[in-house]
């Protein structure tokens, strides 16, 4: 138990947050949360996923996310028919409640800001983490930490909720696997794909559209790559307060 607890465990010992990690992180959280509420806004207007170059109201969806009225067109009210012929094909305006569902201009525009203070602080955090050794040392697992039996003695540590006391690093294996995922993985891509899905941006560098094969793939696999990055925020939050939530913050807030 001693053993498994050592694999996952901050030691009372443990370095405190640099000044600069602090910082970055609470830039990072408020970007991402309000990344997540305005993305929220823009897909209630929308919320259907498609896969390829095309999607829209007269294109069968790949998934419908029953968020709203708006994902069906049978909720849909002042239905426009493009021809007199039967089955011809129909579109109609969105019909949530609340309108600020469906005049989602500002979501947008803030959604816009937002990323970029996100990929801002975040070239600046990969910087100096390189710079200083704060990746290699504190987020990047070790060739040894991904040997089966270490991946199984932290796994089991903490399935059964075993955890040490302190606060900073060193992280133990899952934590450095998943900060790893989400800091070299998970955001890049989602920066990507949100970058795909602008015309202006695909216009100068098309070549991002042959790589994520079409703007409304880049759409869903953005959605896919924020739901993973929702799991990953549930259980850290969780982990944090299991693991002593005055001691957590103190140390991401003061580094002590």
């Amino acid at each position: 138990m001693a053993a498994a607890e050592a694999s996952i465990a901050v030691s009372a010992s443990g370095r405190g947050h640099a000044a600069w990690v602090r910082v970055s992180h609470w830039l990072i959280a408020a970007g991402v949360i309000t990344l997540a509420v305005s993305g929220f806004v823009i897909l209630m207007a929308h919320p259907r996923l498609y896969w390829g170059e095309i999607g829209n109201d007269l294109t069968p969806a790949l998934i419908e996310l029953p968020l709203s009225h708006n994902h069906r067109p049978e909720g849909w009210q002042i239905d426009v028919t493009f021809s007199e012929l039967t089955g011809a094909p129909v579109s109609g305006i969105r019909t949530y409640d609340a309108d600020i569902f469906n005049e989602n201009s500002w979501a947008r525009s803030l959604h816009f800001l937002a990323a970029w203070v996100v990929l801002t602080v975040g070239f600046l955090y990969a910087a100096l983490g390189a710079l200083t050794g704060h990746a290699r040392r504190d987020l990047l697992p070790r060739w040894r930490d991904l040997a089966p039996r270490a991946l199984w003695r932290s796994t089991a540590a903490h399935w059964s909720l075993r955890f040490g006391a302190g606060g900073g690093a060193p992280y133990g294996v899952l934590q450095r696997c998943a900060y790893s995922f989400v800091a070299f993985a998970l955001l890049p891509l989602m920066v990507l794909t949100g970058l795909t899905m602008a015309p202006a941006v695909t216009a100068a560098y098309p070549s991002l559209l042959a790589v994520f094969g079409g703007h409304q793939t880049a759409r869903t696999l953005h959605f896919f790559g924020f739901a993973a990055l929702a799991l990953f925020l549930i259980v850290h939050v969780a982990l944090v307060i299991k693991t002593g939530f005055r001691r957590q913050m103190r140390s991401m807030i003061l580094g002590s």
